[in-house]
């Protein structure tokens, strides 16, 4: 295997088409109140994050508290969810609004009718909409026409709402952000982009393993670039994992990939996370997985029941994540 490339983050680079798009798109969704949308990590700031987080943690100890009355959202999934689905439900009911699920049957997200049209009539009757899809542009034409805020639930692109609550669970557990490192094994796929691109503006180091071929995209790197700290890329997990405050990982076949599966099982053979390779980090390095797992396959067995694994307070704070971005994008401005 090749040593680790160090990409050295300046504040100048270039920018591929999608991030320029992307950059350009989530500051012309930003009105006088702040940010309309949430498609990406790269529609915030560090203040705004931070901000979230504050809310978050707000929210969390204040218990239930009726910030959403009356309002309604609707949950358009293109793929199955457990804790994107639940947490948006919990989240508005505790908050005294309703959620209500559309499944892919129902809608036929761009297949029934246009998705532009889906956009438009959702703004008639409810005041947000979370898109959990398999397309990344589908969540971008949904929030072009929907005059109601749009929320990225997932797509092939980024995970954002995993991230943010992912950030309150290592502030939780680390009591600062900036400084930390963030060891991530395994597929550059969305969760890895978006937290990619979160500790690049939070101030953490981040650094990925990933075998040739399932690495960040110039684009994603372009962007952390931009927003300043330091990448490490690299093919050996014990050099990404040495030293790490926070040791990451997910699963090697996501949805949408079974066709995949016995080549990213060649790939990824030697990418599972397991006591010797939690041995490599600090001794009081947390373990974070966004679940689902694959047992015995990125994870060895065990491994999230382990006394470094925060893996089940992490998806919890999906909840109290979903509230404060829900308070932010729906709340009376």
């Amino acid at each position: 295997m090749n040593a680790p490339t160090v990409i050295a983050i300046e504040r100048k680079g270039e920018i591929g088409r999608l991030q320029l798009f992307m950059l350009y798109y989530g500051h012309y969704r930003k009105g006088h109140n702040g940010m309309k949308d949430l498609l990406s990590i790269a529609d915030l700031d560090s203040e705004e994050i931070q901000r979230l987080i504050r809310s978050a943690i707000e929210l969390k100890q204040g218990g239930r508290k009726q910030l959403l009355e009356g309002k309604n959202l609707a949950l358009i999934f293109e793929k199955p969810s457990l804790r994107t689905r639940v947490s948006f439900d919990v989240a508005m009911h505790q908050l005294g609004g309703h959620a209500l699920y559309l499944s892919p049957a129902e809608v036929g997200l761009g297949e029934r009718e246009p998705i532009s049209d889906v956009a438009r009539v959702l703004s008639r009757y409810v005041d947000g909409i979370v898109a959990r899809t398999f397309a990344h542009e589908s969540i971008e034409v949904l929030a072009q026409y929907a005059t109601v805020p749009v929320i990225n639930g997932l797509s092939d692109a980024e995970h954002p709402c995993q991230i943010l609550a992912d950030l309150l669970t290592i502030y939780e557990k680390k009591g600062d952000l900036a400084g930390l490192i963030v060891s991530y094994i395994g597929d550059a796929n969305n969760v890895a982009n978006s937290l990619l691109l979160a500790c690049s503006l939070m101030g953490i180091d981040f650094r990925i393993a990933s075998p040739k071929g399932y690495q960040p995209s110039d684009d994603v790197l372009a962007q952390a670039r931009k927003n300043g700290g330091q990448v490490v890329l690299t093919e050996e997990p014990d050099k990404a994992v040495q030293g790490a405050d926070v040791v990451y990982t997910d699963v090697w076949i996501s949805m949408g990939q079974k066709a995949e599966a016995h080549r990213r099982h060649r790939a990824f053979s030697g990418y599972q996370v397991n006591a010797e390779l939690l041995a490599l980090a600090k001794p009081d390095a947390i373990f974070m997985h966004d679940l689902p797992a694959h047992h015995g396959e990125e994870v060895a067995e065990g491994i999230l029941d382990a006394p470094q694994s925060v893996v089940f307070d992490q998806a919890e704070n999906r909840l109290h994540m979903q509230k404060a971005i829900l308070v932010k994008l729906l709340g009376t401005k």
